[in-house]
């Protein structure tokens, strides 16, 4: 018996997954370091690619279960910018 080819997979590189996913490049490799991302590999030594399947079914399970929204930051712990918690609408004299 002769034994059947593997279907192909239709791959993509970054150009095509940037239009389907917009995320930065930075955020989707970070992702991919933690397990939350497709992994990309190497098609050859200079061309790097994702495999379209997986980058469709984590887009589809990221549409089934919605993500929470990050809870906004707490402004009051900057640094750069600090936000003035008195009022100080008494410290300023009076006009006239």
């Amino acid at each position: 018996m002769a034994q059947a080819d593997p279907p192909l997979r239709r791959t993509i590189k970054k150009p095509q997954l940037r239009q389907i996913v917009p995320l930065a490049d930075s955020t989707i490799w970070e992702m991919e370091q933690r397990g939350q991302f497709p992994r990309r590999f190497l098609l050859t030594p200079r061309c790097v690619v994702w495999d379209l399947a997986e980058v469709e079914a984590w887009l589809a399970l990221r549409r089934a279960k919605p993500i929470k929204r990050a809870p906004p930051p707490d402004v009051r712990k900057r640094v750069t910018r600090p936000v003035k918690t008195a009022d100080r609408s008494e410290d300023r004299p009076s006009p006239g």
